[in-house]
């Protein structure tokens, strides 16, 4: 385990003194990842109250958009900043 590690910070270091570089490509997936797992959880959340008042179901759907809307604008910031 030890000697992948030496061997992928080895890789790092020749990528980071190349002209390519490392990119973003890192942030960007775990930024992608967090989206992702903000997503879910506002719609496990919103699928569960709508299961416990579903006369309330037109409101919660509404709060759940935009909690997701949210959630994805942190992939948006990821990606392009």
């Amino acid at each position: 385990m030890i000697e992948i590690l030496a061997q992928v910070s080895d890789v790092a270091q020749d990528a980071a003194h190349s002209p390519e570089g490392i990119t973003g490509s890192i942030q960007a997936g775990l930024g992608c990842l967090g989206a992702a797992i903000g997503v879910g959880l506002v719609g496990m959340k919103a699928a569960e109250a709508v299961g416990r008042n579903p006369d309330a179901s037109g409101q919660i759907l509404v709060q759940a958009i935009i909690g997701m809307a949210l959630a994805e604008a942190v992939a948006f910031y990821s990606l392009f900043l």
